[in-house]
């Protein structure tokens, strides 16, 4: 069925600098007393990769066991560091989730509503929305736990 992965892992900061220092423009308090911004500014700090050691450098695969708790709880450390400092107004850990067939491995995606209403996207008339349009043994699989009729032909889940 449906596998989650997550990657581009960050951590999205929005600041509020209020003195040129909170923009590490250090130096200038005696000539500038605040910063004017139009408005918040946010920024995405990137974590260090889990294979970076420095002097080596091996796949993230390699330095971990569990890579996306790795990196979870490297942006969480960042994200508790930059909260405690005083121009931080915000922040959020952050990544992508991309969702893949575990049959197929293509793209996951189901049929929405208005596609289950609609016969022309249909693979029949047992059709409903949620179910995977990428393969056989995935539409099985959904309508066996379900309880709803296989496709004709279809046989068992695999």
């Amino acid at each position: 069925m449906k596998q989650t992965h997550r990657d581009e892992w960050r951590v999205m900061v929005t600041l509020k600098p209020r003195r040129p220092a909170d923009l590490g423009l250090a130096g200038l308090d005696d000539l500038a007393e605040f910063v004017a911004t139009s408005g918040p500014i946010t920024v995405a700090v990137l974590p260090r990769r889990l294979g970076n050691f420095g002097f080596l450098s091996v796949s993230d695969s390699l330095a971990s066991r569990d890579v996306e708790g790795d990196y979870r709880r490297r942006c969480d450390e960042i994200a508790a560091d930059l909260r405690r400092r005083p121009q931080v107004d915000e922040v959020t850990v952050a990544c992508t989730e991309t969702h893949t067939c575990s049959y197929c491995r293509l793209r996951w995606e189901v049929l929405t509503a208005d596609e289950a209403a609609d016969d022309s996207t249909n693979q029949d008339t047992h059709s409903v929305e949620g179910e995977p349009v990428c393969c056989g043994p995935a539409i099985a699989e959904f309508r066996t736990e379900r309880g709803i009729p296989q496709l004709a032909g279809a046989g068992e889940a695999a």
